[in-house]
Order: C-alpha cells, then structure tokens, then sequence
C-alpha cells in the first residue's frame, strides 16, 4: 500500500460527516477540504430546525470560523463557489432513525456515499442521561444501519473515546467492548432496558408536571447513577462505550474503525499552531488556574495526563481511512500520548504555575492577576473535609461582616466562597482523569505509523506520533496562548 498518495484515497470518493459543528469534525473537514478537493461530495449532517438554520449554522459554526483561514486564503475569491460544490450540508440528528432525514435525502445518499464518519457526540461528563443515550448510544445504532443500507459503503470510521474504559488501571489495550459486559463485573447491561428506564422516567415526571429545571437534574442524576452502577464513572463514557458495543454488533461485514482519542487539545501545526475551540477537559482547569480562582484543588500528582493534538488525531483518522477501506475486519486505535510520551499531573501544574507567572492575565479592573502555585491534596476525602471546614467558616464570616457592614471584608469572603465551590465544581467533574491511573496502549496505532512510514507517508502532512511534541514547548507556546486568546 503507498502511503506516499495517501490523499488518492479521498479522491472522487463521497463521504458523510456527522456532527459536523463539532470540534474534531471541523477540523477534519478542513484538511479532508485542503489536501483533496477532488473529493467528489462531502455530507455534513447537522441538526436544524429548516433550511435557513442549516444554513446559517454551517456559517456561523463551521466555515465562518477562523480554521479555514487557511483554505479561504488557498482558494481567494473562489472559495465559496468551492465549497459550495464540494459540501452538502443536510439537516438531521443521529437521535433518530435514517438520521432524521427526508425519503429524498436517504434515497440520494444511499446512492452517494462512500465513506461514513461518524463524530457525533454528547462530550458533557454531566450530560442529562436520556440525551446521552440518545447521542452517543442509539446514535451509533442509526449511524451503522444507515451505512449498511449505502450501495457502495467501503468503511464506517466510529470516533468514541479512550475513556470508555471506565478508572481501570495499568495498560489498557485496543480491545472492543462486548455487548452487555459491564466494567465491575455486574450482570444484567441492557441497551433496551436502559431505552425503557428513560421513557419511563421521563413519563412519571411528566405526568406529575416536575418543573423542567428539576427533569433535567432528575436525568442527570439518573446517567450518573445507571453509569456507576455497571461500572463506570459518568453517564459520557458509559454511553459512549454502550455505543461501540452496538457498533460491533450490528457492523456484520462492514468494514469498521474505531477511533478512540484520550484528551484532544489544541492544533499542534495544521492548519495553523493552536486552533481551539469551547472549554476542553484540561482547559476549565488551566482557565480557572490562570484567573487565580484555583488555589487549591485535589489530584494524583502521578497521574500521567494523556493528550493529543486535533491535528495529530485527524491525521491518525485519515491514514487509517487509508488502510482500512474495502477491508472487512473490526479495529480499534487508541490515540494518545500516555503510553510513549507521557505527562504527568505535577509537570502540568509546574507549567500552567510558570507561564501564568511570566503571563499574568490582566483582569476587568485592568489588573495583573498574580496567581500563586496551588496547593493541590492527593487524598480526595481530606480534600473534601478541608473545603466543608472553609466553606462553613465561610459563610459564619459572611453573617458577621453583614452585621459589621463591611462590605469589603463581604466582597473578599464571597470571592473566596466562589474559587472553594470552582475547585469542589472541577475535582467532581474530572475526579477520575486526574486521579486516572491507567496507560493507554497504542499497540495498533503504532502499528499504523510504522507500516505507513515504511510505505512512504508523508510525515509533515499526516503527522500522528505522540513521540514528536514536547509538551512543555507546546504548553508555552501553543495550547495557553491559544487558550488565553480565545477563552479568557
């Protein structure tokens, strides 16, 4: 296989792109654009309520954005009369069956279609659990039926996430997940049943008229609660791992991959150093750390913190587009760093620590934030009790300083009251990344890079070895200068 005309693949071919607002999508519609436009017809599906939705979100969220600065400066002023001949965007929701689109639309697209990329995802940890399942569970159900029904299908790329392993520890290999096997051992994981518990939940509390505000908490409690109870830490992940375990089920000879990237960060090099959009993972805590809300906060400084660029995660996408279409076999990437290239919590926090202190954010009174290095706990339950006390002590001070009318003192207590319940909001949510023990094996995407090298890949274009970033130069230079610019 020559993987020198690695892009000949995408050449003439149709793809479909769910989810196609998202972040990794974005970016893999953007260089799918840029190293193939002889590509015959990309679909992207969307969810919109009429065509002048439509259209107006592939604007505002997709090519409007400043990721395809690049493309539009390739192409000039055709660049519109370009992508409107290579995209065709369709309003639908893989919440549904046939994706939600028209008769028309199915019959063209079963026809068209080469390649289906399914990206479409929930990524909320807290995500209200009958959208959950409805995204990232039933979701991948409706993908695979509808790509089974295209005439000429060649392969389903599936984008899941290396989490789907729950809190295991160790080396976490490329293994799919069976259908029904809970983590903890616990009998009884039914996709239907899952279906009818949210149906009859959301029934129940409907018929007795609970106040929206108090369905959606009741759905979030309820994911949280069916998550941990086979095993798994947040209604994200469990969902996502019942999705693949429907994806290898229903696939029969479907030519199948399953991406599954670890924590996806800011662009490396393509199209440009640093794109990144919305608050990702690590970012709420760099974010918060670099607004000096977060002085203290609980994790394993051991942990090893697994990331890998957007670029570096769609390059891995399309070679192994590459390789895997026309094949008839099921295989699993896990793409990340943590294996060959690790980071650990500390040196993480060591860098957020010295670029904030070379970069202070200038705050909205105009001045510098002066953070200092956080104190971080690595026994949860200390943490807990420690920020109980506080807060108690918190709100005591608060009563009195009402009576005394300072209202300095007032301002200063409410401020400390609001970086305690920031760092109890951020360790509840990512308490199973950064107390994360496990390694994720990248056997097969090793695998990959050294078969595609020896058959002439071309590295600068299709770079995904973990091995070539230094993340302390990518932190500094890269990823929080991006952040800064583009969240603070």
């Amino acid at each position: 296989m020559d993987f020198g005309s690695i892009t000949e693949c995408l050449a003439n071919k149709t793809i479909l792109i769910t989810g196609a607002t998202g972040f990794i999508a974005k970016i893999l519609l953007e260089k799918i654009l840029r190293v193939q436009p002889n590509l015959n017809k990309l679909y992207l599906l969307i969810r919109a309520s009429d065509a002048q939705a439509l259209k107006a979100r592939v604007q505002d969220e997709v090519l409007g954005k400043e990721l395809f600065k690049v493309l539009r400066e390739k192409w000039g002023s055709s660049f519109e009369s370009f992508v409107s001949e290579k995209i065709s965007a369709v309003a639908g929701d893989t919440s549904y069956e046939n994706l939600g689109l028209t008769d028309d639309q199915v019959k063209e697209m079963y026809d068209d279609i080469d390649i289906v990329i399914n990206v479409a995802a929930t990524t909320r940890f807290d995500e209200r659990y009958d959208i959950a399942l409805g995204v990232n569970t039933l979701g991948p159900k409706h993908v695979i039926n509808f790509a089974k029904n295209c005439t000429n299908i060649k392969l389903l790329i599936h984008v899941s996430t290396a989490y789907v392993c729950g809190e295991k520890a160790g080396i976490i290999s490329e293994k799919a997940h069976v259908m029904g096997e809970a983590l903890n051992g616990m009998v009884g994981l039914d996709i239907e049943n899952e279906k009818k518990i949210v149906a009859e939940t959301l029934s129940n509390l409907k018929a007795n008229d609970v106040p929206e505000k108090a369905i959606r908490q009741t759905m979030k409690n309820l994911g949280s609660q069916r998550a941990k109870l086979y095993g798994w830490p947040n209604a994200y992940v469990f969902t996502k791992a019942m999705g693949e375990m429907i994806v290898g089920q229903l696939r029969g000879s479907l030519p199948v991959v399953i991406m599954r990237p670890t924590i996806v960060c800011s662009t490396l090099t393509e199209p440009f150093s640093g794109w990144v959009e919305g608050c990702r993972t690590i970012d709420s805590i760099a974010v918060m750390y670099g607004k000096g809300y977060l002085s203290l906060f609980s994790g394993d400084g051991s942990s090893v913190l697994d990331l890998i660029p957007a670029d570096m995660f769609v390059n891995s996408i399309i070679v192994a587009m590459k390789t895997h279409i026309n094949q008839s076999n099921l295989i699993v990437y896990q793409v990340g760093s943590s294996y060959r290239n690790p980071i650990s919590f500390n040196e993480v926090h060591d860098i957020l620590f010295g670029y904030f202190t070379k970069n202070p954010w200038t705050n909205r009174e105009g001045n510098l934030v002066k953070i200092r290095r956080g104190f971080v706990l690595s026994n949860i339950l200390i943490f807990e009790i420690i920020f109980s006390l506080l807060h108690s002590f918190v709100q005591m001070a608060l009563i009195l300083a009402s009576r005394m009318g300072g209202s300095s003192l007032q301002r200063n207590l409410l401020n400390f009251d609001k970086e305690l319940k920031i760092a109890m909001r951020l360790v509840e949510l990512y308490k199973p990344y950064v107390f994360f023990k496990g390694i994720f094996a990248d056997t097969n995407t090793e695998k990959l890079l050294i078969t595609a090298r020896k058959n002439g890949l071309d590295e600068e274009a299709f770079n995904f070895d973990p091995l070539s970033v230094n993340w302390k130069d990518y932190f500094f230079n890269i990823h929080l200068p991006s952040i800064v610019k583009s969240l603070f």
